[in-house]
């Protein structure tokens, strides 16, 4: 794409982007920025993009999952750790239910920037520019925390390389020991609630000690005691990003240097607008998030830009409609990409779809309305003959409060008791955990279903 440059997004309306008031400091970071090293390497993302086409054809399944946006204040070794330990719990799980390799891939190490639903907000009669995230802005509702200070991106580079650091660790240094991670599990599934779940922990209990007693251990191969491990964020920020593309040398092409995958939200994915310009000029793995006002004509234009050689692994779209709203807007959509013939690959964020405020003033996400939308995405694609490729939660490995039900019954009374987010409410440790048992019964189902057609 040699007609494609990296500051061809500058000549493009941009949306949901803060306007810095001091352009030299900008201009100063933006520099320094563009001297570091990349987070990520043009290699690493090939091979995501090769696993992600694998889940297109249903050959792997892709779990995405992690903060709804990361904190510098709340950025800790131990909160990485235990995202890191519940997306291991999670992936088991589903391995065993869909029988193919699941990808795993973080909301890690780079989602700082969030979109929002109005340029300012409102408290106590003080209006105020919102919220952006940590690497533009702060939380606090003053005037000076709200301006955006071009510095922060600094921060969020230090913080985003610490991350996969420490995350590339756990991937190979033993902590991903197969072994260790069905224990995690197993503490799920000894507790009196959740003990529905215990016959596909025994299974793969069972697979284990098979697997154990054919000499196949940690000790013996290293798929058994590592991990494939990659990050993801919004391209939001496009100074940023900018700043962190690099030249593969070895294709020619241009790599996000930010982070494995990134993709477009449903607010910033107008066709000629920042965002597509920069996200169609690199090589990395790019996901689009697909809304109910996302037509077929919206899409049919997106996919020509976004991936025009039609390439496997390249464009995953993320369907995100809310609870009981699936049957209703995706068929369209997975029509529109038969028409097309394109290869994408298919993914449910049923956490965006579904958020509400709760009587108690807090912004919720109904557990039910979760797991509704996660079967109605599995049905829509059993009755098209489609491939479900995977699922992208808003989630963390700490004992949050923020979204209602599971089988702990979080109620909206206790919202209040662990409410840490600084944007949207993430499922906790345990509701992600469960989440996961439920999407693997969905997928041991639709593996059943095929095999029975095939044998008919």
């Amino acid at each position: 794409m040699t007609e494609w440059q990296k500051t061809n997004w500058r000549n493009k309306p941009r949306v949901q982007m803060p306007e810095y008031t001091d352009a030299a400091a900008l201009a100063k970071v933006e520099a320094q920025l563009s001297q570091y090293p990349p987070l990520v390497f043009a290699g690493e993302a090939r091979r995501l993009k090769q696993h992600l086409g694998a889940a297109g054809r249903g050959e792997a399944f892709l779990l995405q999952g992690g903060d709804c946006a990361e904190s510098f204040e709340q950025f800790s070794a131990d909160a990485i750790r235990d995202t890191f330990k519940v997306m291991l719990q999670m992936a088991m799980v589903l391995t065993y239910g869909a029988k193919v390799p699941v990808v795993k891939v973080g909301r890690m190490a780079g989602q700082f920037a969030k979109p929002r639903s109005a340029p300012t907000e409102v408290v106590d009669g003080v209006e105020l520019p919102s919220y952006r995230g940590d690497i533009i802005n702060e939380l606090e509702f003053t005037p000076e925390a709200r301006i955006p200070n071009p510095a922060k991106m600094l921060q969020g580079y230090t913080q985003a390389a610490a991350t996969l650091n420490l995350l590339r660790a756990f991937s190979t240094g033993g902590f991903a020991d197969m072994s260790h991670v069905h224990a995690w599990t197993l503490g799920f599934t000894d507790e009196q609630d959740v003990q529905k779940y215990s016959e596909i922990a025994d299974h793969i209990q069972d697979s284990i000690d098979f697997m154990t007693a054919a000499g196949i251990t940690a000790d013996t191969t290293h798929e058994f005691s590592s991990v494939e491990f990659y990050t993801s964020h919004e391209s939001l920020l496009l100074e940023y990003e900018e700043a962190l593309t690099r030249l593969d040398s070895t294709s020619g092409n241009w790599l996000a240097g930010s982070g494995h995958m990134i993709w477009i939200g449903d607010r910033t994915r107008q066709p000629d607008g920042a965002h597509v310009e920069f996200c169609r000029g690199v090589l990395n793995p790019i996901g689009l998030k697909c809304g109910p006002t996302t037509t077929a004509e919206d899409l049919k234009v997106l996919m020509s830009k976004l991936n025009p050689e039609n390439e496997e692994g390249r464009l995953t779209l993320i369907a995100r409609f809310g609870a009981g709203k699936a049957g209703e807007h995706l068929p369209r959509l997975v029509k529109a990409v038969k028409e097309e013939g394109a290869k994408v690959t298919w993914v449910c964020d049923p956490m965006h779809g579904n958020t509400i405020k709760s009587a108690t003033g807090y912004k919720t996400r109904p557990f039910d309305s979760v797991l509704r939308e996660v079967r109605d995405f599995f049905g829509v694609h059993q009755a098209e003959g489609t491939i479900p490729g995977g699922v992208h939660f808003e989630m963390t490995g700490l004992d949050v409060t923020e979204c209602t039900g599971g089988v702990r019954a979080v109620t909206e009374e206790d919202l209040s008791d662990r409410y840490h987010t600084a944007c949207d409410p993430r499922l906790n440790a345990s509701q992600s955990l469960e989440l996961a048992f439920l999407v693997a019964e969905e997928l041991t189902n639709l593996r059943r279903d095929r095999k029975k057609r095939a044998a008919s």
